[in-house]
């Protein structure tokens, strides 16, 4: 079987991920989640003309000289406006975010002001206009503060909430189920013989699924037996999850049970193997009876992480609406060191940025990319990207590379 390039097989994942519908959630349970419809303000910001600086109110003809001086008449404080009118020859004591009085066009910073009881003196000319925030500066009611499509950010709540918004409607959060397979795996912490492995690429699997703003059930591990993983793969297809994500079992080997088993349950496994390096024994597919996306990830954990990241999270932002190119997001870089000719697979090694170059990233590739060592993962800043068949380059040459996540 030919291996199938990794743009194709992303876009034929994507091909099938519709969005999974919306609700309406409260604004401090929304980080993070994708709008349905568009933020519209509620009330003006600011709702009135309001002073950017602590100083004093008044008309800008009574102080067009240095050496003016003028009568303090009373003070306006942020949510305690003064309710009179400034008249020519007086002010008003004025607070930063307070509504500027009637009859005020200017602002004099308390800096450039001298005061002796309830008379100031300007040292410094007024100026019309200034240092005041007019109504509506920010937003207008009525006005989109976010569109559709838009994923909440931190800044973004704070915005939202300035518009006297307090509920919004998003995306669904995609709901994930794990399932590990492996008679050598054991949880972190039970004193593990030197047969077993640890399991551990289900924790990073499970917080890149978070991150692209999914729910994640971890099913636990299964055993290497035919029985138990049907078993264990029906009840995953039949718990109401939108996408399955397997580790481990992927290949061929007399071990590797998944993709049996998915079949054996009626999931349509569109793709078995991926021109690519780490996770060439990759496979997805669809259950035609549950309509859960399947995705099968390698069990070498450098391998599944890959593989999570370029395939798992574009699918989950899809399921939720956003807009996700049918390739990978690749940057320009340059070299930090010579890189050999490819073979052809795509090849997604780890490395760091040393550097810059004329504002790209100046990278270099780990020395160990060994798909099961996680240190250089975890050091890792970019994948390095080498295309199929690319060949040798020099140290200081252009290349691509694919952020991590963080």
């Amino acid at each position: 079987m030919a291996l199938m390039p990794v743009e194709e097989a992303l876009s034929l994942l994507l091909s099938t991920a519709a969005p999974l519908g919306a609700e309406t959630v409260p604004l401090d349970a929304a980080a993070g989640r994708v709008l349905t419809a568009p933020v519209i303000a509620r009330r003006t910001t600011p709702g009135a003309d309001v002073s950017a600086m602590d100083g004093y109110a008044l008309r800008a003809q009574d102080a067009t000289e240095p050496g003016a001086t003028l009568t303090v008449i009373g003070e306006s404080a942020a949510g305690r406006p003064y309710t009179g009118a400034v008249l020519p020859g007086t002010t008003v004591r004025i607070f930063t975010g307070a509504v500027l009085p009637e009859g005020a066009d200017a602002i004099v910073i308390q800096e450039d002001t001298r005061r002796a009881g309830d008379v100031v003196t300007v040292t410094e000319a007024a100026t019309p206009g200034r240092h005041i925030r007019r109504a509506g500066d920010d937003f207008a009611a009525g006005e989109t503060l976010l569109p559709a499509g838009h994923r909440l950010r931190a800044r973004d709540l704070a915005l939202v909430a300035a518009g006297d918004v307090d509920m919004v409607s998003v995306a669904r959060r995609p709901r994930v189920a794990l399932l590990s397979t492996g008679d050598e795996l054991v949880r972190p912490g039970t004193a593990a013989g030197a047969h077993q492995v640890i399991v551990s690429n289900i924790y990073s699997v499970a917080a890149l699924a978070r991150g692209a703003g999914a729910e994640v059930i971890d099913l636990g591990i299964l055993p290497d037996r035919m029985d138990a993983t049907e078993t264990g793969v029906r009840a995953a297809l039949d718990g109401g999850f939108d996408v399955l994500v397997t580790t481990g079992g992927a290949s061929v080997g007399d071990h590797d049970l998944i993709a049996p088993a998915l079949t054996a349950q009626g999931v349509d496994l569109a793709v078995h193997k991926i021109a690519l390096r780490p996770g060439k024994p990759l496979m997805f597919g669809r259950s035609a009876a549950t309509r859960t996306q399947v995705l099968g990830l390698p069990g070498n954990p450098v391998s599944a992480h890959v593989c999570a990241l370029l395939f798992l999270v574009p699918l989950i932002k899809a399921l939720q609406g956003l807009a996700v190119p049918a390739h990978p997001a690749l940057e320009p870089a340059r070299l930090a060191a010579d890189v050999k000719a490819n073979e052809q697979r795509m090849d997604f090694q780890r490395a760091e940025i040393v550097g810059h170059a004329e504002v790209v990233p100046l990278v270099r590739p780990l020395p160990v990319q060994d798909s099961s060592m996680l240190r250089n993962l975890a050091r890792a800043d970019v994948l390095l990207v080498r295309r199929p068949h690319a060949p040798a380059a020099m140290a200081g040459e252009p290349c691509e590379i694919l952020r991590l996540e963080d």
